[in-house]
């Protein structure tokens, strides 16, 4: 149970966001744009990213969603959210988004931990300014994303499985189509 009424019993974010469509709506067209927009990052790096970050920040449902989103994106198994968690052990990454996890690592820690090297190692990798760009970008906003989560004590399911769904509907349909009317 969340900390304040929210009027209903929907998990993490989704029931914050029913609980203010109004916030809503801004907050799920800026995780469209960073995680589905035109980049070229695929969706599945940029889910990556933010499952990745929310782990670190340990927001188990925003980790677990965008995990699962992330592997809709791939092939649809859900061990990438053990994977995730255990450093990316299993899954094969380019040394480019390698060095992108580096600095989303060190903006979950705190903005200012990114440092010039940082950047010019991802570059050395490939990695354009619009690609650190946006790995910033998703890695503050997902710092949002999951305090907001926390901050009220909402609720989330434990076992992967409960997250395939939502995974599939964030990978195939967009955020946008989860915004409450």
């Amino acid at each position: 149970m969340s900390y304040i009424n929210l009027n209903n019993d929907l998990p993490g974010i989704v029931g914050l966001m029913h609980y203010r469509p109004e916030t809503a709506k801004p907050l799920n067209e800026l995780a469209e744009i960073l995680l589905r927009g035109p980049s070229s990052l695929t969706s599945a790096e940029r889910e990556m990213i933010a499952s990745h970050v929310s782990h670190r920040n340990e927001c188990h449902f925003c980790h677990s969603c965008h995990g699962a989103a992330a592997a809709h994106h791939l092939d649809g198994d859900l061990s990438l959210l053990d994977d995730i968690k255990n450093g990316f052990i299993k899954t094969e990454l380019s040394e480019k988004m390698k060095a992108l996890l580096h600095i989303a690592g060190k903006v979950q820690i705190l903005g200012n931990r990114v440092t010039k090297e940082d950047v010019e190692s991802a570059k050395a990798e490939g990695a354009s300014d619009l690609e650190i760009h946006d790995t910033v970008l998703i890695s503050a906003a997902f710092c949002m994303y999951n305090r907001y989560v926390d901050g009220l004590g909402t609720w989330a399911p434990e076992e992967d499985e409960a997250y395939d769904e939502t995974g599939h509907m964030l990978a195939h349909e967009g955020y946008l189509n989860s915004i409450p009317q």
